[in-house]
Formats: C-alpha cells, sequence, structure tokens
C-alpha cells in the first residue's frame, strides 16, 4: 500500500468537510459571545499571542490543529469590530446576510478579473453597479469599479480625472506620461482626507502642489475662498468630514467646476451614503454634480471588509485610466470588471456587497442610515447631559467629545479604550485633543449607547477622584 501523501490529506480534508464544521462550530461560538468580550482585547490575551512567534515550520501541519490554535489564541486578541460597542475609525459591522455570502463566496473562490474567469461575479458586479447608481441618486449611466476600499477607489477616481483632463488638452498619458505634459492643478479643502494626498503622491500630482482651500468651523471647504477654476483643475470635496461627519456644499461646489470644465472627485467614504435616506439626502444636494466619487461599503452600509466602490459618470474615462489588454485575457464583450480597477486577480467583492444590498433593500438602507444618525444624537446630547462637551455639529455619525482640559480628555480616553466596555478613537480637532466616536454598526442599540455613555463617565469621575 502506498503511503498517504500531503494531496491525499488534502483531498480527505475536502470530502468529509470536517475542517469547515469545525470553523463554523468556532465561529457559532465567537458571535454567541461577542457582547461579553472586551472590545479591544485585555492584556493577557495579547501577551499570549506569542505563541504564534516560531520558525517555519518544516512539516505540515493538520488543519483542525491550525483552526484550534487560532480559535484559543486568535479569538480574544481580535477587536469586536461586530459588536455594538465599537466605535473606532468608523468601521462597520458585518450583516448576517453578507457574512454567510462571503462564507459561500469563499467556498466558491472566484477570480472576478473577466466575464470567462466567473460569470456570476461579473453579473453581480453589473447589478450592484446599477443599484448604487440608482440608490445613490447618481446620473445614469455610472460606471462602477469595486476594489478593496475609499483608498483605492479614490485613486482611481483620480486618476481617470487626471488622464480625462489631460485628454481634452490633446495629452494621451497612457502613451505619453507625465514628462512634458500640460501642468494640471490640484484644488482642496484644508479637511481633505490624507488618502486624497496618498493618490496624488502616487499618480505624480504631487502634494506639496495642491492649492487648499481654507475650511470652516466644521471641516467644510468654503466655496467663496476657491481660486478660479479653468479646464485644468482636478477638485476634491467630501461627502463626510473623517472628523466631524460634515458635508462639503456640492451645489455650489458642482456649479463652478462644471462652468470652468474641470474635473470634480467626490470623497464619500461613509458620508455618501447619506444620498439613500430621505431624511438625510439634504446633506448630498448636488452630489450628482461630480465626475467621480469615492465608498466604502464596508463602512455605512455594513458589508463585510475589503469592500469599496469607485463610480464614475464617464465611462470612457474609467475604462481608459484602468484598461489592460495582453494576448491572453479574452474578452467576450460582456463586463469584465479587472477594466474598471487596478487589480486583475482580485477576489469576488460584489457577490457579499449583492447580498447586503439585497439583504437591507432601500428601505432598508434608509433605516440604518437613519438608525445611525439617530444613535449618534443620542450619543451626543446624553453626554453632554453628563457634562462632557460635544465639538461638533452632529450631522451624520460622528461626534467628537471632550473633557474639561485637554489633559483630562487624553487620560479618559486611555482608560476608556483599555477598560473593555467600548473603544473610541482620539483625533484632534482645532488643536485640541478630543475623542471620535463613529457609529457606523448595525448591531448598536440605544441599550449600546447607553451603557457606553455610562462607561465615559464612570471613567472620568474614576480618575477625578483619583
Amino acid at each position: 500500500m502506498s503511503t498517504p501523501t500531503i494531496q491525499d490529506d488534502m483531498f480527505a480534508q475536502s470530502r468529509d468537510k470536517r475542517l469547515l464544521k469545525q470553523a463554523q462550530t468556532y465561529a457559532n461560538e465567537y458571535i454567541d459571545g461577542i457582547n461579553a468580550r472586551h472590545v479591544f482585547p485585555a492584556d493577557a490575551a495579547l501577551q499570549a499571542l506569542r505563541v504564534f512567534h516560531e520558525p517555519m515550520p518544516a512539516e505540515p501541519a493538520s488543519g483542525e490543529d491550525i483552526l484550534a490554535l487560532l480559535n484559543e489564541y486568535g479569538s480574544p486578541a481580535t477587536v469586536a469590530h461586530t459588536g455594538g460597542r465599537y466605535f473606532g475609525f468608523v468601521n462597520g459591522g458585518v450583516l448576517p446576510a453578507a457574512l454567510a455570502a462571503k462564507w459561500l463566496a469563499d467556498a466558491w473562490d472566484q477570480n472576478a478579473a473577466l466575464y470567462l474567469t466567473s460569470p456570476i461575479a461579473s453579473e453581480l458586479e453589473g447589478i450592484c453597479e446599477d443599484w448604487l447608481v440608482d440608490l445613490l441618486g447618481l446620473p445614469a449611466g455610472s460606471v462602477a469599479g469595486f476594489v478593496t476600499g475609499t483608498s483605492s477607489a479614490t485613486l482611481c477616481g483620480l486618476a481617470a480625472g487626471r488622464n480625462e483632463l489631460l485628454r481634452r488638452l490633446g495629452w494621451d498619458v497612457n502613451a505619453e506620461g507625465l514628462f512634458g505634459a500640460p501642468p494640471l492643478r490640484v484644488v482642496l479643502g484644508a479637511q481633505a482626507h490624507a488618502t486624497v494626498g496618498k493618490a496624488l503622491g502616487v499618480l505624480g500630482l504631487g502634494k506639496a502642489r495642491v492649492e487648499v482651500v481654507l475650511s470652516d468651523a466644521q471641516g467644510r471647504l468654503i466655496p467663496s475662498q476657491m481660486p478660479t477654476l479653468d479646464e485644468r483643475c482636478l477638485v476634491v470635496a467630501q461627502a463626510g468630514n473623517v472628523n466631524s461627519g460634515a458635508f462639503d456644499d456640492f451645489v455650489e461646489i458642482g456649479d463652478c467646476v462644471q462652468r470652468a470644465g474641470a474635473w470634480l472627485h467626490v470623497d464619500g467614504a461613509f458620508g455618501l451614503w447619506a444620498a439613500a435616506s430621505g431624511n438625510q439626502q439634504h446633506l448630498t444636494r448636488g452630489v450628482d454634480l461630480a465626475d467621480s466619487w469615492s465608498v466604502d461599503a464596508h463602512k455605512t452600509l455594513n458589508a463585510p471588509y475589503d469592500c469599496g466602490v469607485v463610480l464614475c459618470k464617464h465611462r470612457g474615462a474609467l475604462v481608459g485610466a484602468m484598461e489592460t489588454s495582453a494576448s491572453y485575457i479574452l474578452s467576450d464583450g460582456l463586463r469584465d470588471g479587472m477594466h474598471m480597477t487596478l487589480d486583475m486577480s482580485r477576489r469576488a467583492r460584489a457577490i457579499e456587497l449583492w447580498a447586503t444590498l439585497k439583504a437591507l433593500g432601500k428601505s432598508g438602507v434608509q433605516d440604518l442610515v437613519d438608525r445611525l444618525c439617530s444613535h449618534a444624537q443620542l450619543m451626543a446630547s446624553s453626554l453632554a447631559s453628563r457634562g462632557f462637551r460635544i465639538m461638533n455639529d452632529v450631522v451624520f455619525n460622528q461626534v467628537l467629545v471632550a473633557c474639561d482640559t485637554p489633559e483630562e480628555t487624553q487620560t479618559t480616553l486611555a482608560r476608556l479604550q483599555k477598560g473593555g466596555e467600548c473603544w473610541c478613537g482620539g483625533a484632534v480637532w482645532h488643536d485640541e485633543p478630543v475623542i471620535r466616536i463613529s457609529i457606523c454598526s448595525w448591531a448598536t442599540t440605544r441599550a449600546d449607547v447607553e451603557r457606553s455613555v455610562k462607561a465615559f463617565a464612570e471613567t472620568r469621575d474614576s480618575q477625578r477622584r483619583a
């Protein structure tokens, strides 16, 4: 009898499904216990991660042992993003239908590059494109590319804008590069997100060359302070300031851009979803005047992570900036998603995005957006009643909080993060440290808000007594 090989063992595991059943058991235990966990791992759990530090094993390990190790030591060292009391970094949770769809899609292991590599991924990308354009009130015919997140989406949108502006000026970037190209101008607000600067650097537009427009007290670009625009201008506005949640005036900015024949990109990572709610739509009025948009489905919409979208009014501009061709890449005229993104081989993230949108429907998206906004208002008013200072106008899901002194704010934040009841990030707002609360999870309830407010007050008061 021949000795079993590693491949034989893999086939055996695939046939009897024991690893999938083991993973399902561990996952169910994690989900059932999420609200009893520290929102951020305890020190003991972090120290226990040393068990993973070892030389590369010389021999294979069993799948059962691998999963057991991850469950015993990895699970306690996770951050409870999927619970109701994580308020850091504008991180969403994950809807049940979307999580289940992701599990199924992982078993399919599809490559979403071409229709030929995954017809289902191609079809669902096209459907999600249509649904998103309708849901967000964007111009008919706008194209969508499905990427990792807003960092990539912004890069794609700005690349499309750069190339299109230069094409109108008679310059082909794909053929000639940027050396000797007509100079472009980049105009953005002083509170533009850091990922915009990163994209500009990668695209050769120069972070130090931008024309920065003054922002108001809430971080909104002040349209009256914009320079005179022309057809060489790439303008960036934002739907949802990363700290205050404020929205730029897209009507006035968009009108200026259109009159000049310039290009407007809207960074809408978490805020663009306001357009999907009749109660919040006023925040995004005029956003349809833009040429491109970037948004994350894994933030406000609560799709699984690694799910961003670039949308562009001009299909040819996005495809022209992203398209790849080679003799072995066969196309039959159907949707090949790689032509709208930076990546060729990539996972089929549109599958769980479709599941998210299907599970919610238009009414569910509106309810989710409205609920996040309502919880933010409740958080702000409850903290104010406990003597905390609210440092922003709470217009969406962001709340900036400060104690009586900067020192007390910083100490309260540090103790709150370590305490495990809830977790918030920090920021500097108008030269003062603040606690930054981002309410993004579908799982957050009024009880979670009230429990977190109590933790805020007890943490601050305990240090006052010390």
